[in-house]
């Protein structure tokens, strides 16, 4: 899929219009005076020309910087890039790429900007001046971790079921050629780590033993047996019997020679010197200037300035109150014992499990059909795009999450996933299931990041971008709405909707306590199985996911709280005027938003229905 991309020159000149106060250059119709209300349209056309042109320059430039954010958004010029990750001179341009945007959107007057364009306006400046924040803290030191990391991605664009492209066999050498660009990335983040452990600044010991054998599962000795091998067994009917053979044996020989000596070495490093300089607190407490590092973070995932230790006195009230709701449905289901004795039963009773990997995936697909059968009622804008549900694939499915949604292609040519994890069906109990599909699926993330995508009218970035506050709020959100949709008449399906915003709420808690207040990767885990019928398994990945990804974990429930702040000030204020569909297509049809973006948005919308 091709772009078009803004040259310099169209910017310039369009920045230069809306700088300019001389309105002259529109004219008017024949025979018609010139009035102030036609000369100010004529400006704020030009001021909306120029943010737009400006916007989506910088979306280029920063894709040319990224190239597999490229292939993601369905940029075809870079699918054989990998990119400079890491190195002095991409940090730099990046630097200057969000300075130097960041001074010439402050040149366009906002005033002169229609009410949608100001909210994209508002996102822009604090995109640039968060990443110029961000640019402050080494987070270049740790560019990998068992939870996130270029080799899982890289492993997912390879197997020929996500966006890397692979129809011809210019597709088939772009694939090499990125993946020989990754292997000097891999050289990179050695380089970086080994400055990470001069400065202090590594992962906790626990996170890097996990790393050690998801690295040993990619090495092999067989290229064949390579899961960057997987394409081979793809090719198209068009190809011939020796362009297959070449294509062969140029996967195998890079495989052999390129790919399993650099991982080889990634993992030698991991487990003898980087192992060995590893941490012992498992917080960002334990990095010097971890406090101050880990309050951006939250912030940065929140999009609020809420302090960390609020965050986490809001947890535990959370998470007071929605105990006292799961000890209801323990009454209402007429069990006997007390509710730590309800979790266990929950958790371990094999009526609450399906058998096979292949039941779950299938329940899911059924519950997919109920769900579609009733969201219409509620949106009057539903995504074009439709999605499926996947296993997650066995490399990665001992540290995955327990589900993930992936974003459908910009083109069409691919649905959004929903993917399940099926390693542990212990971990997948039948309660939770409605509750999980609303959140990653419909209503919530399959709606609100297709609907982005097929946005028109807006700035790319707007269509591409997001925030986790709003994002997850959103699927949080969505699983409320359940409530509404009549999803949730089973008590022990209700029972999985709390469960689910337990974990949310369990959330604010842990990861505030891991990073700010000293806690252990013990102590968390034993609150969470305290508090929740989670399997162990599930709890301690979860744990040890907000150790590798410190803050994100808070967006949750921060979103949806604000989210349903919103909804409920919107509802008292228009009473019988106010409408649902309504509401839910003012949250959605502008992209992911900043929570204070959203706020202004709706308090003008409600200022409007009155």
């Amino acid at each position: 899929m091709k772009r078009t991309m803004l040259s310099g020159s169209v910017l310039a000149a369009c920045l230069a219009m809306s700088a300019c106060s001389d309105t002259s250059t529109t004219a008017p119709k024949a025979g018609v005076e010139p009035t102030q209300s036609t000369a100010n349209s004529a400006v704020s056309v030009r001021a909306e020309q120029a943010y737009l042109a400006l916007a989506d320059q910088y979306f280029n430039e920063s894709l040319a910087q990224s190239p597999i954010s490229a292939t993601f958004v369905g940029l075809d010029e870079y699918n054989h890039l990998f990119g400079d990750e890491l190195s002095d001179a991409w940090l730099k341009a990046r630097h200057e790429l969000n300075k130097g945007y960041l001074e010439q959107v402050k040149k366009i007057d906002r005033a002169q900007l229609s009410a949608d364009m100001q909210l994209s306006y508002d996102m822009f400046i604090y995109n640039r001046e968060l990443d110029l924040v961000s640019e402050t803290f080494p987070s270049r030191f740790i560019p990998l971790n068992q939870f996130y990391s270029r080799i899982f991605t890289m492993a997912q664009l390879g197997s020929g079921g996500s966006a890397q492209p692979f129809n011809t066999v210019k597709d088939y050498r772009n694939w090499l050629e990125r993946m020989d660009g990754f292997t000097a990335y891999l050289d990179r983040a050695i380089a970086r780590m080994k400055e990470g452990m001069a400065s202090k600044v590594v992962l906790p010991r626990t996170l890097v033993e996990r790393m050690i054998p998801q690295i040993d599962a990619q090495l092999v000795e067989d290229p064949k047996e390579s899961l960057f091998y997987s394409p081979i067994g793809q090719f198209p009917d068009s190809f011939s019997e020796a362009e297959k053979a070449e294509l062969d044996k140029e996967y195998q020989t890079f495989i052999q020679e390129v790919l399993m000596p650099a991982l080889s070495e990634l993992r030698e490093f991991l487990a003898t010197d980087y192992l060995a300089a590893s941490r012992g607190s498992d917080g960002m407490w334990g990095l010097p200037n971890g406090k101050l590092w880990y309050q951006h973070l939250a912030n940065r995932n929140t999009t609020t300035q809420m302090p960390v230790d609020e965050i986490h006195e809001l947890g535990l009230s959370e998470v007071a109150r929605i105990l006292k709701e799961m000890d209801e449905v323990r009454r209402k289901v007429k069990f006997e014992g007390d509710l730590n004795a309800f979790f266990e039963h929950l958790s371990s009773d094999p009526q609450f499990f399906f058998e096979t990997p292949e039941q779950l995936v299938q329940g899911y697909t059924d519950l997919k059909d109920d769900i579609n059968a009733v969201v219409a009622n509620y949106f009057e804008v539903m995504p074009k795009a439709d999605y499926e549900v996947r296993a997650v694939e066995a490399y990665r499915e001992k540290s995955a999450a327990g589900a993930s949604y992936n974003a459908p292609a910009v083109d069409g040519s691919r649905p959004g996933i929903f993917y399940i994890n099926t390693y542990n069906l212990k971990a997948q109990p039948k309660w939770g299931m409605t509750t999980l599909s609303l959140h990653e699926a419909a209503p919530g993330h399959h709606f609100q990041i297709a609907i982005k995508q097929e946005l028109t009218g807006v700035p790319q970035f707007q269509k591409f971008g997001g925030y986790t506050a709003f994002e997850e709020g959103w699927g949080l959100y969505a699983e409320y709405l359940g409530i509404e949709m009549g999803l949730f008449t089973d008590p022990y399906q209700y029972f999985g909707k709390l469960s689910d915003e337990m974990l949310r709420a369990m959330r604010l808690v842990v990861d505030t306590g891991l990073h700010a207040k000293g806690w252990s990767r013990e102590q968390a885990i034993q609150y969470m199985l305290d508090n929740s019928a989670m399997a162990e398994s599930d709890v301690t990945a979860e744990v040890e996911r907000y150790m590798a990804i410190p803050g994100q974990a808070l967006s949750y429930k921060v979103g949806q709280l604000k989210i349903l702040e919103l909804r409920a000030r919107a509802e008292q204020a228009l009473g019988d005027k106010f409408d649902l569909k309504k509401f839910h297509s003012q949250v959605l049809l502008t992209g992911s938003m900043p929570m204070a973006v959203l706020e202004n948005k709706i308090d003008a919308w409600i200022a409007s229905q009155k």
